[in-house]
């Protein structure tokens, strides 16, 4: 199985910058944060809307997967 890297922000001579799996890793790690702080009772932190906040950054980071996966597969 071979890695497949797609390119999120690219500099003007299309050198990689950020790369799809960090940037959805990234996404997901700040939501499990908001979720741990939440649960460890971070009065600063409204629970609904670290959920909604939470579920939102796991669909973006989904489609970015999904688009890897896509791209990874030729299917742009």
């Amino acid at each position: 199985m071979r890695e497949v890297t797609l390119p999120l922000i690219v500099d003007d001579r299309g050198a990689l910058q950020v790369a799809a799996a960090d940037v959805s890793k990234l996404l997901r790690t700040m939501g499990a944060r908001w979720v741990h702080l939440v649960e460890a009772g971070d009065r600063e932190l409204d629970e609904e809307t670290v959920a909604a906040l939470t579920i939102e950054l796991a669909k973006l980071a989904d489609r970015i997967d999904v688009a890897c996966i896509a791209h990874s597969s030729g299917q742009s």
